[in-house]
């Protein structure tokens, strides 16, 4: 038996009208004719559960949040997008699937599959999977040193290594160079030296475990006691 049979002629009708050419006038139509709901082909109650699972209520502290994260984001060269998406993961107690992220930020959902990869990439954003959903879910470290320490490698990954090695081979095409700058080349050394002696400082920092870049920031004054200054 087909889901046609055994519905009264006007309901059989428009559904066959509504396979066969189109949901529009098929919309219109049942307007017109009122029926139960359980006699209707479709389940329009597990339509209606879906989209309030798919929705969530953010607080206005958690939109505040939000909003500012992805203000800051652009300030630091980062797509407003992607900051967004950070802060929502980071301030909603349980991961959370594209879809839910497309209606609650109000995003093209294109833009938050490219905004997750990124994320992704950078090592801050993680996919799980939920127990029943076949969806991917998403979610973004808990503890705030251990994100921004895995910030901070990944931006002088991107940033702060290729300048210095940009620096270096500026530094030695400007010595091999027939015409001697000593401006160009004064100013270059001094920037290398900069770079190159804030990378090793952060590398012998990054070598630490957390909880013990933790007990240093709670020192504050006494840290600077014990240096030979």
């Amino acid at each position: 038996m087909t889901k046609s049979q055994g519905m009264p002629k006007p309901q059989k009708w428009a559904l066959n009208w509504a396979l066969g050419f189109g949901h529009w006038p098929f919309l219109v139509f049942i307007k017109k004719i009122k029926f139960p709901l359980a006699r209707f082909p479709f389940s329009v109650y597990s339509v209606l559960t879906e989209m309030s699972e798919t929705t969530i209520q953010l607080s206005p502290v958690q939109q505040k949040f939000i909003l500012h994260w992805g203000e800051m984001g652009t300030r630091w060269g980062i797509n407003r997008t992607v900051a967004q998406i950070h802060a929502l993961l980071y301030i909603w107690p349980k991961p959370l699937n594209a879809e839910q992220i497309t209606l609650t930020l109000e995003v093209a959902r294109s833009n938050v599959s490219t905004s997750l990869r990124e994320l992704t990439g950078w090592g801050i954003v993680k996919n799980v999977q939920m127990m029943g959903d076949r969806r991917d879910h998403f979610e973004t470290l808990d503890d705030a040193w251990e994100m921004f320490r895995i910030i901070i490698d990944e931006r002088k990954r991107r940033e702060m290594d290729p300048t210095l090695e940009l620096l270096r081979d500026c530094l030695d095409e400007q010595k091999k160079a027939r015409t001697k700058d000593a401006h160009t080349e004064e100013r270059l050394e001094g920037l290398h030296e900069f770079l190159e002696s804030a990378s090793n400082c952060y590398a012998r920092m990054a070598k630490l475990p957390t909880s013990t870049l933790r007990k240093l920031s709670r020192m504050g004054d006494k840290v600077l006691k014990l240096l030979p200054i």
